[in-house]
């Protein structure tokens, strides 16, 4: 039993980090989706600021092709016009950050850090730039630089929650559970609809051993959509961790009937089943010492020493009559 529950520990805190990656990365994407919006107004409000013969805008063209390929998910074709823009025109730092966030989508680290550092050269109080930066280091792992660009963000515009859910992510890698806990509850206060704040939230609160608050994030999750496999799976593994092992196995139960066919929550549920059996199983009845039987009287030691007697006997019998007169008949021979 104790090797399987390591067996089972082991594969819980794994799952756990790969989950992590996968909601880090919708997590990166959805944000990008937001703050690339938030771009191309940036540049239409500076292209109406500019004199008549700025405003056809060198790259315009390729601009807007490369937010049209975005908006349709073809990221590739979106890195190329966004390219084309550039070239045409490298001092808009909106043709560099909308590239950068083309390049987040396509998972490429390097490369969006890279537009979003010229991004920063050129306007070094947009926090757009910052948060994608902080974007691109959390798709590297790289959690000092996400930290340090998510804090300028928030210096720049403290009521963005977006920025406050990046430093989070950040702190959530560097392990600084507090501090991520404060601002993911921060980002809740300013987006609570954002599920993910809640459910990194929960997760900095199990690594805390703040089992209860982490039940609550994951109740709150499932109470807002009762088809959330995942938040039933994570809720019924913090019930684990607090023994309260019923719980978890109704928890268990009700993401399968989501997915029946996820192994992983098959395996927990079945350790928890037998966790509860062993833990009901009637204790093991006492086998009774056996009595040593004692020896009968006829043993050799016994008859070892009733023969030394008889010889004994028969020595002093014969050292007594060897005294005496042998009777004499009458009769004369």
């Amino acid at each position: 039993m104790l090797a399987l529950k390591r067996q089972i520990a082991q594969k819980v805190s794994s799952e756990e980090k790969k989950l992590f990656m996968i909601i880090k990365r919708i997590t990166i994407f959805a944000a990008a989706v937001g703050l690339f919006g938030m771009a191309g107004l940036a540049l239409a409000k500076e292209k109406a600021g500019t004199p008549a013969k700025e405003k056809a805008g060198a790259g315009m063209s390729e601009y807007t092709k490369g937010n049209q390929f975005f908006e349709a998910k073809q990221y590739e074709q979106a890195v190329a016009e966004f390219a084309k823009a550039i070239e045409a025109n490298g001092k808009q730092p909106a043709f560099y950050e909308n590239r950068g966030f083309a390049y987040i989508a396509l998972e490429k680290g390097t490369e969006a850090a890279a537009d979003f550092s010229k991004a920063i050269e050129l306007t070094q109080k947009d926090e757009r730039a910052y948060m994608g930066r902080a974007q691109a280091s959390l798709l590297q792992k790289d959690y000092a630089q996400a930290l340090a660009d998510a804090n300028k963000a928030i210096e720049l515009k403290p009521d963005n929650a977006i920025g406050y859910k990046f430093r989070g992510f950040a702190e959530i890698g560097l392990s600084q559970w507090d501090k991520a806990v404060a601002d993911f509850t921060t980002a809740n206060q300013k987006n609570p609809d954002d599920p993910q704040n809640y459910d990194r939230r929960a997760w900095a609160n199990r690594n805390l051993k703040n089992y209860d608050a982490a039940v609550a994030d994951y109740t709150t999750l499932i109470e807002k959509n009762p088809a959330d496999a995942e938040a039933l799976v994570k809720r019924g593994a913090t019930y684990t961790s607090l023994t309260q092992y019923e719980k978890a196995i109704a928890d268990y139960q009700a993401a399968l009937k989501l997915k029946p066919d996820d192994y992983d929550t098959v395996q927990r549920l079945q350790y928890v089943q037998s966790t509860v059996a062993a833990k009901n199983a009637p204790p093991p009845t006492a086998t009774p010492t056996p009595t040593p039987e004692k020896p009968g009287l006829i043993t050799p030691l016994n008859i070892g020493i009733a023969m030394a007697l008889l010889i004994i006997i028969a020595i002093i019998l014969r050292v007594i009559t060897r005294g005496k007169a042998e009777e004499t008949s009458g009769r004369i021979r």
